[in-house]
C-alpha cells in the first residue's frame, strides 16, 4: 500500500510516520504540509491512500480532496483531523473521502481505518458514525414531511434547484438524462403550482431545502 501523509503539524506527522512504518505492507511515498502540495504530490507519487488533515494551509483538506479525486478517482482518502462538527464531516463525505477519524483515536483505530479504505471500504470513528446516522435519520424523516405531494426523486431535484443548480448539473448529479430532468421539473412546477424556477426556489428554501449547501 502506497501512502501519502498530508498534515501541517510536524509532531503529528512524525507520529503517523513512526506508527505506519511498523506495518510491512505500507510504503510511505511522500508527505505534504499544505493543500497545494498534497494535490501536486497526489499526482506525482501515485499513492493508494492519502491521510488528509482538514485544516491545511492554503487549500484546505476538503477542497484538496475534491481536486485530487477529480483527477485521480482511484485514490482512497482518509480524513484524519481534530474537527468533528457536522459541516466538516458532511463536506468531507460530499468531497469523496472514504473515511473520517479523529486525531485522538487510538493507534489501532487509525490502522484499522487505513486498511479499510485501502481495500475499498468506508469507515468512520464511532463518534462520527453515530452522528452521521442520527443526522441521516432526522434528514430522511424531515424530507418525507416536506412537500408530500412530490415523489422522492422530485424532492431530490427540488433540493438541487434550491441550491441553484441548473438542469445540466442536476442530470450529472443524479445520473439521469437532461430530458428526464426537464420532465421532473415540469411536474414539480405543476404540483407546487409555481410558474417559474425562481418561485420554486423560494418555496423550497422557505421549507428548508437547499440551505445546508448554501451555508
Amino acid at each position: 500500500m502506497r501512502l501519502l501523509i498530508a498534515d501541517d503539524h510536524p509532531v503529528f506527522r512524525d507520529g503517523l510516520r513512526i506508527l505506519l512504518d511498523l506495518l510491512p505492507e505500507i510504503e510511505i511515498v511522500g508527505e505534504a504540509t499544505n493543500g497545494k502540495e498534497v494535490v501536486i504530490k497526489a499526482s506525482e507519487c501515485g499513492p493508494d491512500v492519502i491521510l488528509m488533515d482538514i485544516g491545511l494551509p492554503g487549500i484546505n483538506g476538503i477542497e484538496a480532496t475534491r481536486q485530487i479525486l477529480r483527477s485521480n478517482p482511484g485514490i482512497s482518502i482518509l480524513i484524519v483531523t481534530m474537527y468533528e462538527d457536522d459541516d466538516s464531516i458532511f463536506a468531507a463525505m460530499r468531497a469523496g473521502a472514504r473515511g473520517y477519524v479523529l486525531k485522538g483515536a487510538d493507534q489501532d483505530d487509525i490502522l484499522l481505518a487505513v486498511r479499510a479504505v485501502s481495500s475499498g471500504g468506508v469507515i468512520f470513528s464511532p463518534t462520527i458514525a453515530h452522528r452521521a446516522l442520527a443526522f441521516f435519520a432526522t434528514f430522511t424523516r424531515t424530507r418525507a414531511q416536506v412537500f408530500p405531494e412530490l415523489t422522492e426523486r422530485e424532492r431530490e431535484v427540488l433540493e438541487l434547484i434550491a441550491r441553484g443548480d441548473n438542469n445540466t448539473i442536476i442530470a450529472e448529479q443524479l445520473i439521469i438524462s437532461p430530458k428526464t430532468v426537464r420532465n421532473l421539473v415540469s411536474s414539480i412546477f405543476s404540483k407546487l403550482q409555481v410558474a417559474s424556477r425562481a418561485e420554486a426556489i423560494v418555496r423550497a428554501r422557505e421549507a428548508g431545502l437547499g440551505q445546508q449547501e448554501l451555508d
